[in-house]
């Protein structure tokens, strides 16, 4: 059964989040609060972490998958960046915002868009999120935790470790979060495009409704 940690949501316990990485570094997937919703983690250098992200969630290969970063620089080292991205980028982060940028060679082929060579990006305003980031002294790799067939995401903690209790290796409870997924937003092209509007409001980012 996926073993439960439960960390204060603005000052969690640095014993606990040390736990709850080792999950994570043994290959381990983790899920975990953010600033939208809740999500599930891998380690980005397992090579099995892609897949088994994309079967949990019953997706494909050509979803994006998304780097949890603890800041710009970070998202630097994995994701080509101009300057009026980054403008954008530093105007929104942190927050409930994914971004598909251009993978870096520092990305694997087995975790980028198979075609476009493309990743999501996002750093996230939660306390338990960054704290998490920390110790484990590396971006995660993650998706948000949206059960398939489903449109929303989960929030309640106890519920996911029910429902995912022999596909997680542990489940950190902060408590229910916002039940709205990221706002993602698509910088590959001639102008941002909004793809999913979240909890990320893009009128504040000067950008309109979703293509």
């Amino acid at each position: 059964m996926a073993q439960l940690f439960s960390v204060h949501p603005q000052n969690p316990q640095p014993r606990l989040l040390k736990q709850a990485v080792q999950q994570l570094l043994s290959g381990g997937l983790l899920a975990l609060p953010t600033d939208s919703s809740y999500a599930v983690a891998a380690r980005l250098d397992d090579p099995q972490a892609a897949q088994a992200l994309r079967r949990l969630r019953g997706l494909d290969e050509r979803h994006h998958l998304t780097l949890l970063c603890r800041d710009l620089a970070e998202i630097a080292h994995f994701a080509r960046v101009d300057n009026a991205q980054y403008r954008l980028l530093k105007a929104a982060t942190p927050g409930p915002w994914a971004f598909i940028l251009e993978a870096t060679r520092e990305v694997p082929r087995r975790v980028s868009h198979p075609s476009r060579k493309t990743i999501g990006i996002r750093v996230p305003d939660h306390a338990v999120t960054l704290g998490l980031l920390e110790q484990a002294g590396q971006a995660l790799l993650s998706t948000t935790l949206i059960p398939q067939g489903e449109s929303l995401p989960l929030n309640d903690p106890l519920a996911i470790r029910e429902r995912y209790q022999h596909q997680l290796a542990g489940v950190v409870d902060a408590g229910a979060c916002q039940l709205d997924p990221t706002t993602v937003i698509d910088l590959t092209g001639p102008a941002p495009a909004v793809l999913r509007r979240g909890r990320g409001d893009p009128a504040e980012l000067g950008l309109g409704a979703p293509a």
